[in-house]
């Protein structure tokens, strides 16, 4: 099997979603009528383009200043005056109201996600003290603009997430009109209940703190559970990551006889779902024992993969103790190659070493957090695919008030 180590990009969703009838953006041309016998009233403007325009570009017939949107009333249509914004004049708007922020813990794929949007990343300064305090000033005006932050809480864990709070408190200070708080990967969604008494649930926790630093709306791909959205009292659009991995593997196997698997009981749901849209494949479920925390014993295998490729789904590989244990019961039983497919890359040590021992074919995971160019040249097997055309689409969706939900319809 060929190997592959750099970044794959999903297939746009424009295509898909435009047979779905759903807006992709604001892009259609907007009217304002006025009453007939009445005068028309002035339409308000962005005040960065009034300022930076009102000097340079005058019109010779009507002597008002042009800004980006067309102010000039039109020649009465039937018994109506219109007053147009022409599609130039939409995108200007459209870029002087949506703002996006990226934060250190993942740039690339903030920038991957602004050259999908076609938007330029926001400045912004972030710096930390000799203290190890952070420090976070907005570089331009948000007064009034619905404003996107884009970071993941990937290790450093702590560090990123005092951060994402910094700026969410930073863009509440400067009048912003909406905070959304992209987190591709969130931190502590393991810490999601208890499981012996005096125990911290920790997701709750850094729910409210999110929540009470101002965000208005989460944008999150792959929780390791779905009850976590309910620990937010704000509005949670959660994305689904392994529609990528879908794409990838429906073109890359084609008619081959597959089957997809749970590492463990707690995952059947999400490898349930998974089979049903990948063609409706067979399922299997390893049945483990978890010894302690990072450390998992296999004891059984409920299915059929005698003979077949088979697909072990997962939302994050940690240190991959529960796939390499895994792979090794389906290479006992019979399977011909084992793919390994997870949305988030955590990779703590020593996961590079047993995901590269032999046992996978291939591992699949995406960009939510960052895939270092080290691990990808110790580790030919690896597959990397982009969730940046997910991430824009959805942050279009949120912007304009549209379906989140149906992109994975």
């Amino acid at each position: 099997m060929k190997s592959v180590s750099h970044i794959r990009r999903s297939v746009p969703l424009a295509a898909k979603q435009a047979l779905k009838g759903a807006p992709l953006r604001a892009a259609t041309r907007t009217q304002w009528h006025a009453p007939a016998q009445k005068k028309c009233r002035a339409v308000s403007m962005p005040m960065e383009a009034a300022t930076a325009n009102d000097d340079e570009h005058t019109d010779a017939t009507t002597k008002t200043a042009t800004v980006g949107w067309d102010t000039t009333l039109q020649a009465a249509v039937g018994e109506k005056n219109i007053l147009r914004l022409n599609d130039q004049s939409m995108e200007q708007f459209t870029k002087t109201r949506l703002r996006l922020f990226a934060g250190t813990s993942n740039k690339p794929l903030a920038e991957e996600i602004a050259s999908y949007m076609g938007l330029p990343l926001s400045p912004v300064t972030i710096k930390r003290f000799a203290d190890g305090e952070i420090y976070v000033q907005i570089l331009e005006s948000i007064r009034g603009c619905d404003v996107f932050i884009i970071q993941p809480t990937c290790p450093p864990c702590n560090d990123n997430i005092m951060e994402l709070l910094v700026m969410i408190d930073a863009c509440r200070r400067a009048s912003a009109k909406s905070i959304t708080a992209v987190i591709p990967y969130f931190g502590y969604a393991r810490a999601d209940r208890k499981v012996s008494g005096r125990e911290s649930i920790a997701a709750k926790l850094m729910a409210n703190l999110i929540t009470e630093a101002g965000t208005d709306r989460v944008l999150v791909v792959d929780l390791h559970s779905g009850q976590g959205v309910g620990y937010f009292d704000i509005p949670v659009d959660l994305l689904h990551g392994q529609c990528v991995a879908l794409e990838y593997l429906a073109s890359k196997l084609g008619n081959t006889d597959y089957v997809v698997v749970s590492p463990d009981v707690g995952g059947v749901a999400r490898a349930r779902a998974f089979a049903k849209k990948l063609n409706d494949a067979p399922l299997a479920i390893i049945d483990k024992r978890r010894q302690g925390h990072n450390e998992a014993e296999v004891m059984n295998l409920i299915g059929e993969v005698d003979g077949k490729v088979a697909i072990m789904i997962d939302d994050m590989i940690d240190t991959g103790g529960t796939l390499a244990g895994g792979a090794r019961l389906l290479k006992e039983r019979g399977a011909k190659s084992v793919i390994a497919c997870a949305t988030h890359a955590v990779f703590s040590p020593p996961a590079v070493e047993r995901l590269s021992s032999g046992l996978f074919d291939e591992v699949i995971v995406t960009n939510t957090m960052p895939v270092t160019i080290e691990n990808q040249k110790m580790f030919p097997q690896l597959t990397v695919l982009s969730v940046a055309n997910l991430l824009g689409e959805a942050i279009w969706r949120v912007y304009n008030e549209s379906s989140v939900q149906v992109l994975f319809k």
